[in-house]
């Protein structure tokens, strides 16, 4: 079935339901940003495939909003489906549920999926509709539609992240939560978001793609603590763990009944989590709604988890540079095409010790590909690579000690003097960034400015975040934190992981990205309070080719060389032959 086909047989679902829109979010029962297979309804029903973004479906039209991230991207994979791009944050693009009411006759009925709807979206929408006297309901009509989806059969195993690399115990953290609990007279708490389950449990799997939890529910009180997982996927060794941390194990399918039971409790739950959940608790029980308390734990990563990531950035770092030195000297003497060289840069990743797969699917973007800023070449029909322009590579892998996500722009060929310069305008804000020192209480909101200032300062931008919090042997992306133009008013703290990447996209043309990650340290305590900087992890040289050298600063020079002379310290010894002997070219002062 093509897209329009199968919003047809939607709409008449719609029709027999007496539905006047239907929304369909990216989301599953656990609000999971990268999705099972089975849960993949938006881009089943739109074929546009990025990670953020929403289809609303009325009787006659059909419209998608999604970020700035996706702009060039979604127009391509929505071609022929009807279906009408809506851009987030642009003047003109309507909120979706203003859309929505202007599309929705009086006494109208809207409908969700509660089980992949949001507590916060639910009421939101509740609330907005019953102004207009439109009416919100349950009915999952995709399941009457999609008839074909595959069903996670397989029994991916759920092992233990051992206390040596997850830095504290089940039991410690089950004490530190309730502590979160106590204080906030709750008495008991649900946890249903996959990275903070396996993060409390310290458990890992691999039932979402790169990203390695599984699929689980935690009901805890002060005196219980269950776990809700098909419990055939348990190991010996995650039997034992449970059984010593005092947690009780029940099937998955069991969670909803158990929910049902539970009545006269205050209960702390994150509005994020599904609506289905709410409407089974309703019952004579209290809700406090807060975030999860072990989010913001697991985004303060401990000593352990930050000796674990720059333990694997230095072997990441080994093999970017190994995989950028035969991309650079086979690009137009071999055949390769942008998946081609995904694969290949996966291959020397996994020479690595502990390397369990990739953080996300690599992004290889060759000429105007880079310009499309989460692209995913296809397998059939990807891109010829020649050694002609540029290429952006944005990869990542997990290993047993942590996780890495880098991007690295490089020219194949000779690169246009604006290329160079746009690109060394990006490289100035990462340094900028990188060099920052800010009080205590800072916010990312605030140290956005510093990223983008020198692309600001000739009329340029780019549309998308320029940080991301980054889990250990976890979520590539990873709350609370974050760095970007939008208000959040979680504080950067000593411990939080994030990225930095700023980049600049022309369309049809290329695209540039650069990023590191850092981690949040406190450097310094004077008169005037305590003050933090970033610590680099990141090791990998940037490309000498797409620099343009008269443009940096005296200190961004500085810092471009020390960084440099401290990759060869840290990946010298690792390389041998052709390789180091290029490695130490690209590590050259400026």
């Amino acid at each position: 079935m093509t897209s329009s086909e199968k919003i047809a047989a939607l709409r008449q679902k719609m029709l027999e339901n007496n539905v006047d829109a239907f929304i369909v979010y990216s989301a599953d029962p656990h609000m999971s940003e990268y999705l099972p297979d089975e849960w993949q309804e938006r881009s089943w029903l739109s074929g546009f495939t990025g990670s953020a973004g929403f289809v609303v479906v009325t009787r006659e039209k059909a419209g998608l909003w999604t970020d700035g991230r996706y702009f060039v991207q979604a127009p391509k994979e929505l071609e022929g489906s009807g279906i009408v791009l809506m851009k987030e944050g642009e003047e003109s693009t309507p909120n979706y549920i203003d859309w929505i009411i202007s599309q929705t006759p009086e006494n109208g009925k809207v409908a969700v999926n509660a089980l992949a709807t949001s507590n916060t979206n639910w009421e939101t929408l509740e609330q907005k509709l019953a102004a207009k006297n439109i009416t919100l309901v349950d009915l999952p009509l995709l399941k009457e539609v999609w008839l074909e989806r595959s069903q996670n059969k397989k029994k991916n195993p759920v092992f233990v992240h051992p206390v040596e690399r997850a830095g504290k115990s089940v039991k410690e953290k089950l004490s530190d939560i309730r502590s979160k609990m106590k204080e906030k007279n709750a008495s008991l708490h649900i946890i249903s978001s996959l990275d903070d389950v396996a993060w409390t449990l310290n458990l890992r799997g691999s039932d979402v793609q790169s990203n390695p939890v599984f699929l689980g529910y935690i009901v805890l009180s002060m005196d219980d603590a269950v776990l809700f997982i098909d419990q055939e996927k348990l190991d010996d060794d995650a039997i034992q763990q449970m059984q010593e941390s005092s947690v009780k194990v029940m099937d998955y399918d069991a969670f909803f009944g158990y929910l049902n039971e539970i009545k006269e409790q205050k209960i702390l739950i994150s509005p994020n989590s599904n609506q289905s959940i709410f409407e089974a608790l309703k019952n004579n029980n209290t809700f406090i709604k807060a975030p999860v308390p072990g989010n913001l734990m697991k985004a303060i990563k401990n000593e352990t988890e930050l000796e674990g990531f720059r333990t694997v950035m230095q072997r990441d770092g080994v093999a970017m540079v190994k995989f950028l030195y035969w991309l650079t000297h086979t690009a137009g003497k071999e055949a390769m095409n942008e998946y081609s060289i995904g694969e290949k840069l996966r291959g020397f990743r996994a020479e690595g010790q502990n390397f369990v797969g990739e953080s996300f699917g690599s992004i290889v973007g060759f000429k105007e590909n880079g310009a499309i800023m989460h692209y995913s070449a296809p397998k059939e029909g990807s891109k010829e690579v020649t050694n002609e322009d540029t290429i952006l590579v944005d990869s990542g892998g997990q290993y047993l000690e942590g996780t890495t996500d880098i991007t690295r722009t490089f020219a194949l060929g000779t690169a246009s003097d604006e290329f160079k310069r746009n690109s060394t305008l990006a490289l100035k804000g990462l340094i900028q960034l990188s060099m920052v020192k800010f009080p205590k209480g800072t916010r990312g909101v605030q140290l956005d400015a510093f990223a983008r200032l020198a692309l600001w300062m000739e009329g340029k931008d780019y549309n998308h975040g320029t940080g991301h919090g980054v889990g250990s042997f976890m979520n590539v992306h990873e709350g609370p934190q974050n760095i970007r133009k939008d208000m959040n008013f979680q504080d950067l703290i000593p411990g939080m992981v994030l990225s930095n990447e700023p980049g600049f996209y022309l369309e049809n043309h290329y695209g540039i990205r650069h990023e590191n990650l850092i981690a949040v340290q406190e450097v310094e305590k004077t008169d005037f309070g305590t003050f933090y900087a970033f610590e680099t992890l990141t090791v990998c040289p940037f490309d000498r080719n797409v620099i343009e050298v008269d443009l940096l600063t005296k200190p961004e020079k500085m810092w471009l060389n020390e960084y440099h002379d401290w990759c060869r310290e840290k990946l010298e010894k690792d390389l041998e032959g052709e390789v180091k002997t290029w490695f130490l070219e690209q590590v050259k002062p400026l």
